[in-house]
């Protein structure tokens, strides 16, 4: 899109509020909201917010930073048209008071890392599914860990409840300009999927945070909470965020396919798959960025706990989707929803073309279902897990070779205090299920 063409559609909309919208390191969507009097000025990036307030962006003294909109990304909200006057949003970039780009940006990091991508000749396409759950609000409007249906993966109504909430929810994300594929109740009770079509790795990731903001903003009008959270109630699967992703050449052709190999799968495509089984580990605390991812990574519960890959064995980490051609892709399936996708998909990104330049041949696939052997059928084949938890994946993510190249000083930095931090809060807290062990017994 134009400047013009957004102004255009501001005028024949009626949009009187201006939504500038970015992202921060843990993958929060902020804003600054802006009257029509200041579209002009905010479609000019001349915009400036105090980043000292965010969350690993700067100290107080560097606090002044502009917002630099990609014209792209504009859309009028659904939801918030009232009385004929109309609000939109545009994503933006983050850039410094001497309007250069400011380091500590997500979406500016992965742009970056897009722009090594394709000089080595390559584009990446994305797409994810961003499984959630539908829980029962309280009197007072807070949130429970009570579903609000008995239904199970694929049921129909009046089993899935949840069923009215989730068709606005495709309404309001269709108005927006996005083309969803299909959606559907998953396994466990209250839980939802809603796929939309792959795109390239920028607007995938604007458009996995406009997801998010989406579902749980419909949910709040249903008088229901969604949430993203990996591992909301113990004994039944979590939300898992798999990850479809393909390399295209600068052509437009799909670098994953070789019509002469038993698989359709090109050597690019092997390269990849060793690069991202090679830097799993590293990769994870970007991936699953919680202590609770962690309790969803763990197996009998469908999640992908051991480093292999398959054609079609769900319980490995890496699968590779019956579909070729065009569609030919990995399906990386450790990821969760609460990760920020921008730096999930730049790590994901360096990690495979790591295998790619380096020409790494992968493993073996493993084609059994990995929950059933035992130890010494997983050492003999080869098998490692991923990181067990938080703790461990950061050891991982900073001796990882490609991490801080990936992620950039700033961003590596203060990604790691925010989660180390976040790790001694949980290490310290007493929790309830050790008062219920230990407080009558000792």
């Amino acid at each position: 899109m134009t400047k013009e063409e957004i102004k255009k559609i501001i005028e024949k909309e009626n949009v009187h509020f201006f939504r500038l919208q970015f992202c921060d390191i843990n993958g929060f969507m902020k804003n600054v909201a802006v009257p029509h009097s200041q579209i002009e000025k905010a479609l000019d990036g001349k915009i400036m917010f105090d980043g000292s307030s965010i969350d690993g962006f700067v100290r107080i003294h560097e606090s002044d930073m502009y917002l630099k909109p990609d014209y792209n990304t504009f859309c009028v909200m659904p939801w918030r048209n009232k009385d004929g006057i109309a609000t939109a949003r545009i994503i933006c970039n983050v850039y410094k008071a001497d309007e250069t780009p400011f380091e500590g940006c997500p979406r500016g990091n992965l742009k970056r890392v897009l722009d090594e991508a394709k000089e080595l000749g390559y584009t990446m396409n994305v797409g994810t599914e961003a499984e959630f759950f539908l829980f029962e609000r309280d009197g007072n409007g807070d949130s429970t860990t009570k579903t609000h249906d008995k239904a199970g993966y694929f049921s129909v109504d009046p089993e899935d409840s949840g069923i009215n909430c989730r068709r606005e929810i495709i309404d309001t994300l269709v108005a927006m300009g996005f083309e969803v594929e299909a959606s559907h109740h998953e396994v466990a009770n209250g839980q939802h999927e809603v796929n939309f079509k792959y795109a390239d790795a920028l607007e995938s990731a604007d458009n996995t945070i406009t997801f998010k903001w989406v579902v749980k903003t419909i949910a709040k009008q249903h008088n229901l909470h969604a949430t993203f959270m990996p591992k909301p109630i113990f004994g039944i699967n979590g939300s898992g965020m798999h990850t479809n992703q393909s390399l295209f050449n600068l052509d437009g052709s799909n670098a994953f396919v070789d019509e002469s190999d038993p698989l359709l799968l090109s050597k690019v495509a092997y390269q990849y798959l060793a690069g991202a089984i090679k830097n799993a580990r590293g990769f994870a605390a970007v991936t699953n960025p919680l202590v609770n991812s962690y309790k969803r990574l763990v197996p009998g519960y469908e999640a992908p706990v051991y480093l292999a890959w398959s054609a079609s064995n769900r319980s490995a980490l890496i699968r590779i989707p019956a579909s070729r051609g065009v569609s030919t892709r990995v399906e990386i399936r450790c990821p969760d929803p609460t990760c920020n996708p921008y730096l999930a998909f730049a790590m994901m990104l360096n990690s495979g073309l790591d295998g790619v330049k380096n020409q790494l041949t992968p493993p073996p696939s493993i084609d059994s279902n990995i929950f059933s052997m035992t130890d010494a059928e997983k050492v003999d084949a080869g098998i490692i897990n991923m990181p067990a938890s938080l703790k461990e994946a950061l050891e991982e993510l900073k001796v990882n070779p490609i991490a801080k190249e990936t992620l950039g000083d700033h961003i590596f930095e203060k990604y790691i205090a925010n989660k180390e931090m976040e790790w001694d809060k949980f290490r310290t807290a007493v929790t309830d299920w050790e008062l219920t062990e230990y407080l009558d017994i000792y």
